[in-house]
């Protein structure tokens, strides 16, 4: 167990250190944010003065050097282009990617494992085509045009929901929907996959010999076994989440960090747009460690061992 986490924190902390490298040199690439920060009569010297204010003067080495050393104190620096911590921005943006990605998990959980366990028990039949039917459509929309469709749709000619912003509750059912979908219609076909392999095994038969309800057998016995391949699949689609909540917070003005990542990458806001990265890989990274964790929990054989 000691030797697993030690590997995996390494592991961590090279993944880790190797998407801040990438991303820190790769904005460089996009052009210089101060001549978007400097007022259109700037002269030369305003330029050159604002350039060695933010530090841009430096080389390049020197100013990645500065960057991860201020990572160790868990300093992500200031903002560019609104002259406020990054930290500050990122707070008050986090709590509404938070509740986005909680609404969109409700969405995929709530809807597409009970779909892919229907779909398995009831394979064949009318009903079960039907439910691929709407997994596959989920499945098969981008984001940004679900998005947009239910705009559309319920905003526009139903009047039911507002088409953006985030007033109220009711703000947050349509970029959930949208946001879920996707993850829904994944976790819908990997449940279905697990229960049609777990329906085949021995246990199920047995219990069908001594004449329990397939409910009973699904619930107490099938469901654990089936985990495993859905807790997987659980780490990296709420990983996606994050990641294509970008799109959705930016169709519906949602203020989260996809839409704050969005305003700073157009502003070339270098430090901004490294601390939203930054919290997004974190957030993966441990994400893949716990779902290594509940393997075991769920499946007793299962046991992470040093040579794991």
């Amino acid at each position: 167990m000691t030797a697993f986490f030690l590997r995996r924190a390494l592991q961590a902390f090279i993944a880790i250190v190797g998407v801040m490298t990438l991303i820190f040199f790769l904005q460089r690439l996009a052009g210089d944010p101060v001549l978007l920060l400097v007022p259109e009569n700037a002269t030369k010297a305003d330029i050159e003065a604002m350039r060695v204010s933010l530090g841009f003067d430096r080389p390049l080495m020197v100013q990645y050097v500065e960057y991860l050393r201020g990572l160790l104190t868990f300093d992500l620096g200031r903002s560019y282009v609104q002259n406020v911590p990054v930290w500050t921005l990122i707070a008050s943006r986090l709590p509404y990617t938070l509740m986005l990605a909680g609404g969109a998990l409700v969405v995929a959980f709530g809807v597409g494992i009970p779909l892919g366990v229907a779909m398995a028990v009831r394979r064949g039949t009318v009903e079960a085509k039907a439910m691929m039917a709407v997994v596959l459509a989920g499945q098969s929309m981008p984001t940004f045009w679900s998005a947009i469709l239910m705009i559309m749709v319920f905003a526009v000619w139903l009047g039911w929901l507002p088409p953006s912003g985030a007033r109220d509750w009711p703000s947050l059912i349509m970029p959930s929907i949208a946001l879920g979908l996707l993850s829904m219609a994944t976790f819908a076909r990997v449940a279905r996959t697990a229960v049609l392999d777990e329906l085949e095994k021995d246990y199920v038969r047995t219990g069908h010999a001594k004449g329990l309800p397939m409910i009973r057998i699904v619930m107490r016995h099938l469901l654990r076994n089936a985990a495993i391949p859905v807790v997987t699949v659980a780490a990296l689609e709420i990983a996606n989440l994050l990641a294509g909540a970008v799109i959705v917070e930016t169709v519906f003005a949602w203020p989260g960090l996809g839409q704050l990542t969005v305003q700073a990458i157009s502003a070339r806001d270098f430090m901004l747009v490294q601390g939203v990265v930054l919290l997004g890989a974190v957030t993966a990274i441990l994400l893949n460690l716990v779902a290594d964790l509940l393997y075991s929990i769920i499946d007793p054989r299962i046991r992470i061992e040093g040579g794991a």
